[in-house]
């Protein structure tokens, strides 16, 4: 064979190669556009606690169980969500025993909420709430600032208290977020949160506590689960907070310390969790808190915390899933790379997360030609842009949220030409006019909008989604061939009353809202199929038909399998659902 026929059978395998390979990432549905919206800090119950479905649908939420009526009041089977008093003098332990029940509830805190007086009761609240998930809009209105509730790990598995969903103002009002490893103040630690985690949304017309009629919250939400698809049993992926459902939603798995050559490391002393109790107090853990311990090695029962855990979701037979030697991130640590691509510093006073090694989704993507990119709202010349509202929705400040920008931690991210695919929300409004969108995009809401309880509002996300949906269907083409999906990155400590099926060490959490908009989504429809933010990833993968991100990652678990009678608990436990359900792809 001659050299130039050689060099023409080489360059037509290679373009078959290429070929087929791009071929491999085409659709398999006429979904050929994603948009993941991530807002901040809400659960299920917390939103759509009232939400009345339309004929034909069952809702699982407050107003079906009898909690409360439909008018916020509450209904007749309220006592279901009381919460009670916990006891934990010593090691802990992810269910406690209780030594009685709130006779009323505390007042809430307006913590650090905009436009109040910091760390103090909020007046606007009465001081005897009934035990029970209130109403916050009867008190106060829909777009005010209100307190934030502790979002953590170990003090969401207390607040959940092995299903009987009963100890979240307990550990409002023991732990909070934490004490940094600072010992017991003198006359008793006081986290000043009072009860807002029972406060819950209305979408009901409603009367408040003045008397004036209100014809009910969240209306743009209400209407978007009207027209089109929500889920009443979507999850958390991680007990706690914002930075581990962040990597969560990236990775389907959870970030862990490195040394500098990417392996598993271990973490200086005082970045270790350590949930067990001082000794003279209840529940106030030894080391914790977003300037202590943030870190666990669940692979080595020996740990604090580790054993009882381990025990408590081996009562289902779920595996840990945890790396032998591995210190898994399990709260909010600053992340490596900042937003210009320098980077933090490293040290024990810093609590800066390591570059990562983990496999992403986005590798996946980008190794099989799936186009993505990362939206930041706050990100780079979005503050100039954007400098006092979007689209006339009102930005009071500017506050780029490192954490909420998960790739920014991961080595083969930001040192390869990945990273030139982070950018900010004002890129991804040139892209959808533009008809240039890829075909998946993460969007992170500029932090003034992003819900978050106390510097944001429901009510503001709510515009913010409006807006962004609005700008999708005014492009017809992109339009036609999209879904997005909007949900929270976690319930921010908010009471759920939803089932939470045990997946591994590090969770399920409780459950969050989560909407499917697209032409192709059911109308009107509830989905119960038990999902969770790896669901994210398993759509992606079936949709372009991609390999799963790792071995180890729960995009792997098998999608639900359920009994007729009870749609929300798979009886494959652990499962998790790859959202295909939400759509109806034979409708026009």
């Amino acid at each position: 064979m001659t050299i130039t026929r050689k060099l023409g059978v080489a360059t037509t395998l290679v373009a078959a190669a290429v070929s087929q390979a791009y071929a491999e990432s085409t659709p398999a549905t006429p979904i050929q556009h994603v948009i993941i919206v991530v807002g901040e800090n809400h659960t299920f119950d917390n939103l759509f606690g009232t939400y009345q479905p339309g004929a034909g649908q069952h809702v699982d939420n407050l107003l079906s169980r009898g909690i409360v009526n439909a008018d916020g009041t509450p209904g007749p089977h309220h006592e279901r969500a009381v919460q009670r008093i916990g006891s934990a003098p010593g090691a802990y332990h992810p269910v406690t025993p209780s030594t009685g029940q709130y006779a009323t509830l505390p007042r809430p805190y307006t913590t650090y909420a905009l436009l109040q007086p910091q760390g103090v009761p909020d007046l606007r609240f009465p001081a005897d709430l009934p035990n029970g998930p209130f109403q916050i809009s009867r008190y106060v209105p829909f777009a005010a600032y209100t307190g934030d509730p502790v979002h953590r790990f170990f003090q969401m598995y207390e607040d959940v208290d092995g299903g009987a969903h009963d100890k979240f103002v307990w550990v409002e009002e023991t732990i909070g977020t934490g004490s940094n490893g600072a010992i017991p103040p003198a006359g008793g630690f006081n986290p000043k949160e009072g009860a807002i985690s029972m406060g819950f949304y209305n979408m009901n017309p409603f009367v408040d506590a003045d008397g004036v009629a209100q014809p009910g919250d969240a209306p743009i939400i209400k209407s978007f689960a009207d027209h089109y698809a929500i889920s009443d049993n979507y999850h958390q992926a991680i007990m706690g907070g914002t930075g581990a459902n962040f990597q969560a939603i990236i990775s389907a798995d959870a970030a862990f310390y490195t040394k500098a050559d990417g392996s598993a490391g271990v973490p200086p002393s005082n970045q270790v969790e350590n949930p067990d109790s001082w000794r003279g107090t209840n529940n106030y853990f030894l080391q914790d808190g977003y300037s202590g311990g943030s870190y666990v090695n669940c692979a080595d029962p020996s740990q604090p915390g580790v054993a009882s855990v381990r025990h408590q979701i081996a009562l289902t037979g779920t595996p840990a899933n945890c790396e032998p030697g591995h210190y898994y991130l399990v709260n909010n640590y600053t992340l490596f790379w900042k937003e210009d691509g320098t980077t933090n510093t490293l040290g024990p006073d810093k609590f800066v997360l390591p570059p990562q090694s983990n496999p992403t989704l986005a590798d996946v993507m980008t190794a099989h030609h799936v186009s993505w990119k990362y939206y930041s709202g706050d990100r780079g010349s979005d503050v100039t842009r954007f400098a006092t509202n979007v689209d006339g929705i009102p930005l009071p400040f500017h506050s780029y949220c490192n954490i909420c920008d998960p790739l920014v931690a991961y080595t083969k991210t930001m040192t390869g030409p990945d990273a030139a695919k982070l950018t900010n929300y004002g890129a991804f409004l040139d892209d959808v006019a533009a008809g240039t969108l890829p075909s998946v995009s993460f969007v992170r809401p500029f932090e003034a909008l992003a819900a978050h309880p106390a510097d944001s509002t429901a009510n503001l996300y709510e515009l913010f989604l409006q807006d962004l949906v609005a700008k999708v269907q005014a492009n017809p083409t992109l339009w036609g061939s999209t879904a997005i999906f909007i949900t929270t990155d976690e319930g921010g400590g908010f009471y759920d009353s939803g089932y939470i099926q045990p997946v591994d060490f590090f969770g399920d959490g409780t459950r969050i809202p989560f909407i499917v908009i697209s032409p192709f989504a059911k109308k009107g429809y509830v989905d119960h199929t038990y999902q969770d933010h790896a669901s994210l990833a398993k759509f992606v993968e079936a949709n372009w038909r991609l390999p799963h991100i790792s071995g180890r990652s729960r995009d792997n678990l098998p999608n639900p399998v359920t009994l007729p009678w009870n749609a929300y608990q798979p009886v494959n436990s652990p499962a998790i659902g790859d959202l295909m359900s939400f759509f109806d792809f034979n409708q026009p």
